[in-house]
């Protein structure tokens, strides 16, 4: 799905070292520890400048955006670097997921003076012995004695080991789960728009805590440690027993998210998620989709949902999947408006003037060159909308009104996306959001699942993680240690108001600004975008990038693409 083209005649990036400075080695991400409501929390929560009836609390994004090296500091506000999360002197043991691995490339992202006494772990999905990517990757982790390759179980030969997530232990008895979209190789870390959710460190397990450790509420610590383990256990007691046992002790209810992800299984639709039972893909998709309290109160409002991918896999000649399936599984809940989607994806254009050009191009997947194909995007056109959107065909010009909306800019137009998002704002204004979503998963039957054949079984060929947020978990984040709101108090039904909490997008920085309509909000979360508003839906003349067909207009640099 993201392996780089291997016919491609373009110059290779020279610079492939790293010296990245360590910037910010324990910088809690979602949420704040809980303090007191009047306290600043290392900027994360504080009061809001210019309110008069009531202070609201404003949270920074629990998603970051990561480094991009060749953008000017202004657009690396708040951004995280690899070696910020590894270069800690503290970590003793590190679980690394993930597709692709440039070992020394990891290595070199820990603290220099403990590099050698980290207990790295590296679990991938080449199962073949003769695939060169193993071989290349057992070769590499032999030079280095502390550290172990693990072959994650792979029952389907379509499927891969697509998860990105790292799991970390430290000697001061605490633990972080962190997770992300790059694969663990340099050009992913540097030039390519990704995410990181990092989890706040997670202490040991009171005996006193047991009790609070079994709350199954959905966004809660517990159902997120639930979660995580059962995804943990489906690898196997021989692949990842020693990190389940370890994680089981530590005490998770700082967490405000909820755990989404695949494994490799087929399982009946219609079975439901129970205290022992962890859904995977689109009908787990479904089930928290349904749980999440969603304010309909104002009939008027339109929701859209924006689908951000790197990749999308072959989904049919009909829309069947994408239509019947995944989006109802995005919207299993009727809403008095109809709901918008809009897929975004790069074109060519993009891909040229991306700051690494067509050498982006190769971890960017849409075949379009076969009469299915052709049918598949056939399609998807209505939906798609670009990248940047800055660029309009030639002899086209940008006819700006005075109707038209401010563009809202995210700092990432020039570096070519790698990232998975999944949000649903929650009208046409695109001014508040009621979910968000990071995670590994593209858009493909293998990573969230396949339609229910005619036994009513789902088939999932892929690993997959990532995690949703939405406002009402962090309503009470610095005011006591509740993970998450009951949906009848969060629909006005009970003490607190749906509007006690927000969601808004944040731009260039992860704190939330408070706009129009939010001053009646006691809290207001930011959620970090990596692309422009309002949306550039794609032309009559775009078509989307295509790695598998040959490019020969130069990108900036010069270079074309022959396949």
């Amino acid at each position: 799905m993201e392996r780089p083209s291997k016919r491609v005649r373009i110059s290779s990036d020279s610079r492939n070292g790293s010296t990245t400075p360590l910037t910010s080695l324990h910088r809690a991400i979602s949420p704040p520890l809980p303090r007191g409501c009047s306290e600043a929390t290392d900027g994360k929560l504080t009061s809001s400048p210019g309110s008069t009836a009531r202070s609201a609390q404003l949270i920074n994004s629990p998603v970051q955006l990561t480094h991009i090296r060749d953008l000017p500091d202004g657009n690396n506000v708040d951004a995280v670097r690899l070696r910020d999360i590894l270069g800690d002197p503290m970590i003793r043991e590190c679980w690394q997921f993930n597709y692709l691995f440039d070992v020394d490339f990891l290595m070199s992202q820990f603290d220099e003076d403990v590099r050698s006494l980290v207990k790295v772990k590296v679990v991938h999905g080449s199962w073949r012995r003769e695939d060169t990517n193993r071989i290349r990757l057992e070769e590499a982790c032999s030079r280095y004695p502390n550290v172990e390759p693990i072959v994650a179980y792979m029952p389907e030969p379509f499927g891969t080991h697509h998860s990105k997530m790292m799991i970390l232990l430290r000697h001061d008895d605490l633990a972080q789960v962190i997770i992300h979209t790059a694969n663990m190789i340099h050009m992913d870390w540097t030039n390519m728009t990704q995410a990181a959710w990092l989890s706040p460190l997670l202490p040991l397990q009171k005996a006193s805590s047991t009790g609070s450790q079994t709350d199954s509420k959905i966004g809660s610590g517990a159902r997120f440690k639930r979660d995580l383990l059962a995804y943990l256990k489906a690898y196997g007691p021989k692949k990842t027993g020693p990190l389940v046992e370890q994680l089981d002790g530590y005490d998770f209810s700082s967490i405000r998210a909820a755990l989404i992800a695949s494994v490799p299984s087929k399982r009946h639709a219609s079975d439901s998620s129970s205290e022992e039972d962890t859904l995977w893909g689109w009908p787990a998709l479904k089930d928290l989709m349904s749980q999440i309290p969603i304010q309909q109160k104002n009939t008027t409002k339109k929701p859209h949902i924006v689908i951000q991918i790197s990749s999308v896999a072959t989904l049919g000649q009909t829309n069947k999947w994408l239509k019947d399936v995944f989006f109802k599984a995005l919207t299993p809940t009727p809403s008095p408006q109809p709901t918008t989607y809009s897929i975004i994806f790069p074109t060519p254009d993009e891909i040229r003037r991306s700051l690494n050009g067509y050498n982006s191009g190769g971890s960017i997947h849409m075949k379009t060159q076969s009469a299915a194909q052709q049918k598949q995007l056939h399609y998807m056109r209505p939906d798609l909308c670009k990248w940047a959107g800055d660029t309009l065909p030639p002899g086209q010009c940008i006819d700006l009104s005075d109707d038209d909306p401010p563009k809202r800019e995210a700092g990432r137009a020039r570096a070519a996306p790698h990232i998975k998002t999944y949000i649903r704002f929650a009208d046409s204004d695109m001014k508040t959001i009621d979910w968000a979503m990071v995670s590994s998963a593209n858009l493909s039957t293998q990573a969230w699942g396949a339609a229910t054949n005619a036994s009513g079984e789902v088939r999932i060929c892929s690993w997959e993680i990532g995690v949703v947020v939405w406002p009402e978990l962090f309503r009470d984040a610095g005011c006591g240690d509740t993970a998450s709101a009951s949906a009848s108090e969060s629909r006005g039904e009970g003490k607190s108001s749906a509007l006690d909490a927000l969601m808004v997008p944040c731009f260039r920085r992860d704190r939330p600004v408070l706009s129009e309509g939010a001053e009646t909000a006691s809290v207001v979360v930011g959620f970090r975008m990596p692309y422009d508003l309002p949306l550039t839906p794609y032309g009559v003349g775009d078509e989307p990038w295509c790695a598998t067909a040959s490019h020969v207009v130069p990108d900036w640099r010069g270079e074309i693409w022959i396949v």
